[in-house]
């Protein structure tokens, strides 16, 4: 969904997989819903340098989940990464995503 920068189809990807009270939040921001969320990535997406790379795969226990991401300066450096965790309910749609940045604390 964060690559999709056609709107109708980005609501179309988040039609099958996001919960339609879904919530997205970070350190910088928080949405709700379906819409919420679409128009937050087409926010993103007005930098066009602005790219997120999963660079884990996807672990998964007992309807929860987390992965790690990375966006790359325009150099090809890594501005910033983190890990998102997430909760999927009993039919596999996306429920919640917190999103942690940088790295873990020590």
């Amino acid at each position: 969904m964060w690559r999709e920068t056609d709107a109708a189809a980005r609501r179309t990807l988040l039609d099958t997989c996001w919960a339609e009270d879904g919530v997205y939040c970070d350190p910088l921001t928080r949405v709700e819903g379906r819409d919420g969320l679409s128009s937050l990535i087409g926010s993103f997406q007005e930098n066009p340098s602005a790219r997120i790379d999963v660079v884990s795969g996807v672990d998964e226990h007992d309807g929860y989940l987390r992965f790690a991401w990375r966006m790359p300066a325009a150099d090809g450096s890594v501005a910033v990464e983190g890990t998102d965790f997430g909760e999927v309910d009993g039919e596999g749609t996306l429920r919640r995503i917190v999103g942690f940045v940088g790295p873990l604390p020590t």
